[in-house]
């Protein structure tokens, strides 16, 4: 029996959120108002997930999930809006411990909830099997500790998975990339990893986070300003530069294609072919179509379902190296693992290791 506390302002809401869950066999609900009444229906109900409001009265849904992750941290989803103010307000959340985010519907209320349905339905499952980590605040300091060269020998930190690859070589320059994909959980793992890649990378490194068209802009302008590294919205195709980290547009899948014999991320309408946008697989496909496997360096980060597992499978196969992140950190190992149990990944590692290996391998 997973105990679900639903949080919103709205008495419609809590209604239609309550009747979706109640038609599960397997819920116990309660409901919260506001912030304040979430916070103490958490100490007393003591719930498996939450999901929560972000504008409340009394106390709104990022002060009441600061409370609750002090006092008694568990799963929470947040029900916010895909405005521009929402979605900067659910990245904070999910710095501050959310695990997941649903888009609150729009117009009629009881139209729209059968539109979320089937995903908050999925998601809240997925968060009450969820690992909450402490990963603690970024700041601009973990960016500029990562200017300092890193430790060599780092291999030594992971356990391998399979043998050992063929030294990575720098021949190739600025056409290395760097393949990054992640879903659940990953913003607040990005920001443990992506800070401490020094500035003048010398490779590009590309984004799959799978996330909402509003989310990725205001996403990206905060990952740019606590990275090193410039990041940018790949919403338009890019020529790929060195030491740049391009986050996909959510809405549409990132592809890489060349454009005047030059490497060049393009955003592309949702390909139907694949379950999860932006598609971390076909990333890896067209990266693979365009790069050397042995200038490419794949990292599977947390998140549910198998996305990116074939292509990151291919990269190790053809002499490429790749990172699974370990389940001691993933919030949801269910994309790693998929790697792992594919033979995919040349190491797997703590989250909070990543950054080092990445480092060692591409910086030596």
């Amino acid at each position: 029996m997973i105990k679900l506390l639903i949080v919103d302002d709205s008495a419609l809401m809590r209604r239609q959120l309550s009747a979706l869950f109640e038609a599960e066999p397997d819920f116990e609900i309660r409901t919260a108002r506001n912030g304040r009444e979430a916070v103490e229906e958490n100490r007393v109900f003591q719930p498996n997930v939450v999901t929560l409001d972000i504008n409340m009265p009394e106390m709104d849904g990022l002060t009441a999930l600061s409370m609750i992750m002090v006092e008694r941290p568990v799963a929470v989803v947040m029900v916010s809006s895909l405005t521009e103010k929402g979605a900067l307000a659910t990245l904070e959340a999910l710095n501050l411990g959310a695990v997941d985010y649903v888009a609150k519907p729009g117009g009629t209320i009881s139209l729209s909830i059968d539109a979320i349905r089937a995903p908050l339905i999925s998601k809240v499952r997925t968060a009450a099997r969820a690992k909450l980590k402490p990963l603690g605040s970024l700041t601009r300091k973990a960016a500029g500790s990562a200017r300092s060269a890193p430790a060599s020998g780092a291999l030594a930190a992971g356990r391998s998975t399979g043998p050992a690859a063929a030294p990575v070589r720098r021949s190739f320059g600025s056409a290395g990339v760097v393949v990054i994909g992640v879903s659940t959980g990953g913003p607040r793992t990005l920001e443990c990893i992506l800070p401490n890649l020094p500035a003048g990378f010398p490779w590009s490194i590309l984004i799959a986070q799978h996330m909402p068209a509003s989310f990725t802009l205001p996403f990206a302008q905060r990952l740019n300003g606590i990275c090193a590294m410039p990041v940018v919205e790949a919403s338009r195709p890019m020529t790929l530069e060195p030491g740049t980290i391009y986050i996909a547009k959510g809405g549409s899948d990132m592809q890489v294609v060349s454009r005047g014999g030059k490497p060049t991320v393009t955003p592309t309408p949702e390909n139907s072919e694949f379950l999860w946008h932006p598609s971390v697989e076909l990333l890896g496909r067209t990266v693979l179509e365009h790069f050397d496997a042995t200038h490419v360096l794949g990292v599977m980060l947390t998140g549910m379902g198998n996305d990116g597992s074939d292509s990151f499978t291919n990269i190790k196969k053809q002499g490429g190296r790749t990172i699974a992140e370990s389940e001691d950190s993933a919030v949801v190992f269910g994309m790693p693992a998929e790697l792992i149990n594919k033979g995919g990944a040349t190491v797997t590692l703590h989250a909070d290791k990543i950054a080092r290996q990445i480092n060692a391998w591409i910086l030596g």
